[in-house]
């Protein structure tokens, strides 16, 4: 995991409709960063739906939301569609922003071992520097607690 107070890895991805995004973009707001295992999963799609669910809260603060997996943009499109996903879904089928912000390990599912994306949240300031974050994170209460962050609240 990355650190607090350091400077978040600039990185260049494309969005859901094969748009270049890069982290430099949002210089000036506040970023939400979330990187998620795979599209249409279970728990991927309640994370998902809980941001969309709050995403007026977030631009009510002027807070950017990205998701982020290495799931294809085609793959990314369909997820947005079929959720009606509102915020920036970014896909890094080369590892280079997953692997920036140290989220690809080793994972043990029913003692089968693979490597992975560990469902991590970052909260970038203005600036661009690392404020916050928040490791292996609950997909049905990532969204809240972030919210609740931003408030001053935890």
């Amino acid at each position: 995991m990355l650190e607090t107070g350091i400077k978040a890895p600039e990185f260049a991805l494309h969005d859901k409709e094969g748009k270049e995004v890069s982290l430099s973009d949002f210089l000036g707001k506040r970023v939400v960063l979330y990187f998620y295992p795979k599209d249409n999963t279970p728990g991927c799609t309640r994370q998902a739906c809980a941001f969309a669910k709050n995403f007026q809260k977030f631009k009510d603060r002027n807070v950017v939301v990205i998701g982020i997996s290495k799931d294809s943009v085609a793959s990314h499109q369909k997820f947005a569609e079929k959720y009606e996903l509102p915020f920036v879904l970014l896909s890094d089928p080369d590892l280079k922003a997953i692997q920036a912000y140290d989220v690809w390990k080793e994972k043990k599912l029913y003692g089968k071992v693979s490597m992975g994306v560990v469902r991590t949240t970052y909260v970038i300031d203005a600036q661009g520097m690392i404020e916050k974050v928040m490791p292996k994170v609950k997909p049905d209460t990532n969204a809240e607690e972030v919210l609740e962050y931003l408030d001053g609240k935890k």
